[in-house]
């Protein structure tokens, strides 16, 4: 297999409220790497233990649901046939020995569609408030609770996120209007955490992990996660899936590349403190700006 990938977002070392969605050419939409097996065999431990966290649908959404799992069994025999076996009514994960009868999950196809790749899956559908998150398969999360946003809005789900109804929310609506099936978008978003755990529920942040943070250590207690988020517009129901793939990385991965860390410490400054608040960067500000900065002033012989 690949190896897992680098994603810096931060590359231009300039902070913008915009989505900064880019082309997506369809044969790159689902991204398959050396922690393949880590990812599903993570997901079906959760999927066992608490699936009614990382997994919710509405009724009446069965027919998109299965849309989806179509879509992605005929985009992974075709793209990926070294990692999957289908064999009439089974489909199976060669890396993982994980075989799942396809009937199985009729009544939740998205369940078994979130099963099968290491991004997390999540359908949108056009309502009168707007789009609306109407099932996922989310076993990845990050400070939030699939259960508290299914059935809301757009608007509503990124109410948290300052200045996006101001910003961000006719923009975003306007993408979701005009988005055509033959035209899928990606684009990345990046956060710094305290914990490399890819299932990170707002109970999981520990009280005072800030104050365990120096210039000495933040290289290794601190880490950058990255989301891959994908764009698509179903053909037949016209709903949109939305895929997010997680990278997490330890922060020390830009003592390599001083211009980054360089591009990372200028977009954290030109940020809004109320963004930073929202980041959780603000804890940690002065002792990551200055373990950022301690790298790109690093000058090799």
């Amino acid at each position: 297999m690949i190896r897992q990938p680098l994603y810096l977002p931060f590359a231009e070392g300039q902070w913008q409220m915009s989505m900064s969605l880019k082309a997506l050419d369809p044969q790159d939409w689902i991204e398959i790497d050396d922690q393949f097996v880590k990812y599903l065999s993570q997901k079906d431990t959760l999927l066992k233990t608490r699936h009614s966290e990382v997994f919710a649908s509405l009724p009446g959404t069965e027919a998109s649901q299965q849309e989806v799992l179509e879509l992605l069994l005929d985009h992974l025999l075709k793209h990926f046939p070294q990692h999957y076996r289908r064999q009439g009514q089974t489909i199976e994960a060669i890396a993982t020995h994980q075989v799942w009868h396809i009937p199985d999950f009729e009544s939740a196809p998205l369940d078994l569609a979130g099963r099968l790749v290491q991004e997390d899956l999540l359908l949108m559908e056009r309502s009168p408030q707007g789009y609306r998150l109407v099932a996922a398969s989310l076993c990845f999360p990050l400070r939030w609770r699939l259960r508290e946003k299914l059935g809301c809005p757009l608007t509503q789900i990124h109410a948290p996120v300052p200045g996006y109804s101001e910003k961000l929310a006719h923009p975003v609506d306007s993408v979701f209007n005009r988005l055509k099936s033959n035209h899928p978008v990606w684009r990345l978003n990046w956060s710094i955490v305290e914990s490399p755990e890819l299932f990170f529920p707002p109970e999981n942040a520990k009280p005072g992990w800030e104050k365990r943070i120096n210039c000495q250590n933040a290289g290794d207690k601190l880490f950058l996660r990255i989301e891959r988020q994908t764009l698509r517009r179903l053909t037949q129901s016209g709903d949109i899936l939305f895929t997010v793939r997680t990278y997490v990385y330890p922060l020390r991965v830009l003592e390599d590349n001083p211009q980054m860390a360089h591009n990372l410490m200028e977009t954290i400054q030109q940020m809004p403190l109320e963004m930073q608040n929202y980041k959780n960067l603000l804890p940690i500000q002065e002792v990551l700006l200055g373990y950022l900065e301690d790298i790109a002033s690093f000058k090799p012989l």
